[in-house]
């Protein structure tokens, strides 16, 4: 037997000159894809961590304005047609001067480059021309958006809409525990002031107490559940390394909900680190 298959018969691998065990290799915070997962019912789809905190953020801003799931749906089907829900900074031939999520022209009076290069301000747009549209909650997806986006390639939204539906259910808290993100650990210290100033930004105030690494938000029911997976969403930039609500953790190391004792109304969320 040739050395190179009698080590993978014994389970391991030369890298660079030294010798690794399989599992080791598996357990390898380099082999990590990060990614995130929303699983409704029978069907589960992916985002880059990048994706799912536009995401979250969209769904976000929905919550907080009253807007029904279905708004989420469309604006987040509509922005992965539109950017793969990335705040990119050009456009195409159809529009030279589209940016960000939305690819929003400034031309077609949707603000200027940089308010729709800022996600929290496109998102807004997004809405404020979609509850123009009648009946908007009942209209076939393509309808919905091409009525505010106006776009090229109209048919293409349709094609996005069930996983903008599966991860505006769970962003919107309307499907509990229905998002997982699979993440390194941080590299660095997390900010619990930054977590709870991101969360406020999108949901407007929430009333977060820090102590420590630890943020403790006063939230409860739907509005309690899409915070909770806002957080996981963001989990991979704000640094955060467990969510825990409604009777159930989010932990980062473990990926996946699992039972725990929590306060009725709250949320918790802790940071990676903080270090003296």
């Amino acid at each position: 037997m040739r050395t190179g298959a009698m080590l993978a018969a014994l389970g391991i691998v030369v890298v660079g000159g030294g010798v690794l065990a399989l599992d080791q290799l598996q357990d390898s915070e380099v082999l990590v894809r990060e990614r995130c997962s929303a699983t409704v019912g029978a069907d589960t789809f992916e985002l880059s961590p990048t994706q799912a905190g536009n995401a979250a953020l969209i769904s976000g801003v929905a919550v907080q304005r009253g807007l029904p799931a279905r708004a989420a749906s469309i604006a987040i089907a509509t922005a992965i047609q539109e950017s793969r829900l990335e705040n990119i900074g050009y456009g195409d031939d159809a529009g030279p001067d589209s940016r960000g999520l939305f690819q929003q022209r400034p031309s077609q009076g949707w603000g200027t480059e940089e308010q729709v290069m800022t996600p929290l301000y496109a998102t807004g747009a997004f809405y404020d021309a979609l509850v123009e549209v009648p009946g908007y909650e009942t209209l076939p997806i393509t309808e919905a958006a091409q009525t505010v986006q106006r776009s090229a390639y109209p048919e293409a939204y349709a094609d996005h809409e069930p996983e903008g539906r599966a991860f505006a259910s769970a962003l919107t808290g309307n499907s509990p525990a229905a998002l997982d993100c699979m993440l390194r650990e941080p590299a660095t210290d997390g900010d619990t002031l930054a977590v709870s100033d991101a969360a406020d930004e999108v949901f407007g105030p929430l009333g977060g107490v820090a102590d420590g690494k630890t943020l403790t938000l006063g939230v409860s029911g739907t509005t309690g559940w899409a915070a909770a997976q806002w957080a996981v969403a963001n989990a991979a930039h704000l640094h955060i390394t467990s969510v825990a609500y409604g009777g159930l953790a989010w932990v980062r190391s473990d990926g996946g909900w699992t039972p725990t004792p929590t306060d009725p109304g709250t949320l918790v969320v802790t940071v990676a680190g903080m270090t003296p």
